[in-house]
């Protein structure tokens, strides 16, 4: 058999996983029930699932904290295992900078909308969240990107860089899963991008990577959403 047929082969097995383990992704604003300061990996957040409406992290400090050159913030609690990542990419020669990091609602329907302008709203919901739906609304998520290079997204494949292979390889150990991978759109909601990493815990990053799911599939699987109930 020929290598690109086996590796065929291999993600059709992965990719009937993954939508084994998730459904297909509807449209729609249910709000989750899972208090995202208290369980902020746990929360399923697809074009289905979303935020309690103006949500936002009380705990939120600079990246400069993990000694980043930026003072765009993130949850104080992903702090030590992002510092933890860009110190041993650091001891081996990989330099990564933060590119975006928490966004509130309001700044994501700016960013959202934006797309819409530029690719059509069709296009723009593959490679947008709608606010209250983006998983940098938690403050648990960043793009990165090469710290010499420009932002991930304009390169053919961020992951085909020394920076992205490094990440792709290493960010579970620190805690940190890619929630947008290859090929996962169907099961995702969302197209690839390697640079978006979402930190949840290392517990959780070792048990989905031993899992072979897309997080998305391993949450629906581990960690159903629920539904809030109005008062």
């Amino acid at each position: 058999m020929r290598p690109w047929r086996g590796a065929t082969a291999a993600l059709l097995v992965a990719l009937a996983g993954w939508a084994a383990a998730a459904p297909p992704c509807a449209v729609d604003d249910r709000v989750t029930a899972v208090d995202p300061d208290t369980h902020p990996e746990r929360i399923v957040l697809d074009t289905a699932w979303r935020l309690p409406a103006g949500y936002a992290p009380s705990d939120l400090v600079p990246v400069s904290r993990a000694g980043f050159a930026s003072e765009l913030l993130l949850r104080a609690i992903v702090i030590d295992d992002l510092a933890a990542l860009r110190s041993a990419a650091e001891s081996d020669g990989v330099r990564l900078a933060v590119q975006s990091a928490y966004r509130s609602e309001a700044y994501q329907d700016t960013v959202h909308q934006g797309w819409a302008r530029q690719l059509g709203a069709e296009r723009a919901a593959e490679v947008s969240a709608r606010p209250g739906h983006s998983e940098h609304q938690l403050g648990t998520a960043v793009d990165l990107r090469s710290a010499d290079g420009p932002p991930a997204w304009e390169l053919d494949d961020w992951a085909t860089t020394p920076e992205g292979a490094w990440v792709a390889e290493r960010a579970e150990r620190f805690g940190f899963v890619i929630s947008y991978p290859r090929d996962g759109r169907a099961v995702t909601c969302y197209d690839y991008e390697p640079w978006h990493l979402r930190w949840v815990g290392r517990e959780a990053a070792a048990a989905a990577a031993a899992s072979g799911l897309a997080y998305r599939a391993w949450l629906y699987l581990h960690h159903p959403p629920l539904e809030a109930t109005a008062p």
